[in-house]
């Protein structure tokens, strides 16, 4: 690994913290959670073409939690997909980076808003991939809390019945959804357990370790498997005053509390 992800991490949090500011909006916790995902994922995984950004043979990234959209946008104009500057208007009237994930923005392949959509999109895709005996990949991340949503249980009894052993599912498993503390509001767990009785290759992860996330998604597919990976996160994580917290779902940053953020980003 070198330190090209972990440089990319910083930068998507300094960036979204920025637009989040601007914007008054929320789920900077949600996308800090998700960021060294991104991360990685951007600089070490991902087939993809900055320059076209529908180049058939790419991979097919869905982010399924689009209300932390702030950092899945920063990843891409950071790569160079679009403009940077254009962030600077996000979630502002007239600017088509709205609050939530869409299409419309180069790189995205799936507008989310109401969660628990992306999964069977992802499972289409992957279907459609197999059929056309096509190399390339389909990822989806999901946050923990849409997991109580049947659609993407409907998915998951899917993928493994079609043997899509092209589908990577991530689980940004940070244990905080919006009413609460997961295992407050509908627990989860066993949630490995579940997906290994429901036929899905299963590998669980520090989701902040880049040489984990890495590994995890190098790793060769289990011929005729989809596979998930559960990745253990912080809500927050790269700002102690936001780490683990329900309040930084909603909150924006005030001026003081951005300056003592970018502080800590390093």
């Amino acid at each position: 690994m070198s330190n090209e992800s972990l440089n990319l991490a910083n930068e998507i949090r300094r960036t979204a913290l920025k637009m989040v500011h601007r914007a008054n909006a929320s789920h900077i916790g949600g996308a800090f959670s998700m960021t060294d995902i991104l991360a990685v994922m951007y600089s070490e995984i991902l087939r993809l073409d900055p320059a076209a950004p529908k180049w058939p043979e790419r991979d097919r990234f869905l982010l399924s939690k689009g209300h932390a959209c702030s950092a899945h946008y920063a990843v891409l104009g950071l790569k160079g997909f679009f403009d940077l500057s254009e962030l600077d208007g996000y979630a502002s009237n007239g600017s088509r980076f709205i609050s939530h994930t869409s299409y419309h923005i180069p790189g995205v392949e799936f507008s989310a808003g109401s969660l628990g959509h992306a999964l069977p999109v992802a499972c289409g895709l992957a279907v459609a991939g197999k059929r056309r005996q096509q190399n390339w990949r389909v990822y989806c991340l999901v946050s923990d809390g849409e997991l109580d949503e049947g659609s993407n249980w409907e998915a998951i009894l899917f993928a493994p019945q079609q043997q899509l052993d092209n589908l990577i599912l991530i689980v940004d498993y940070n244990k905080i959804q919006s009413l609460g503390f997961v295992k407050d509001v509908i627990d989860l767990e066993p949630l490995a357990e579940k997906f290994t009785s429901f036929g899905w290759s299963v590998i669980e992860i520090n989701g902040h370790d880049h040489a984990e996330i890495f590994e995890s998604l190098s790793t060769s597919p289990e011929p005729g498997k989809p596979t998930v990976i559960i990745a253990h996160t912080v809500k927050g994580k790269g700002v102690d005053f936001m780490e683990n917290k329900l309040l930084w779902h909603y909150k924006s940053p005030d001026a003081s509390q951005l300056q003592e953020a970018l502080g800590q980003i390093c």
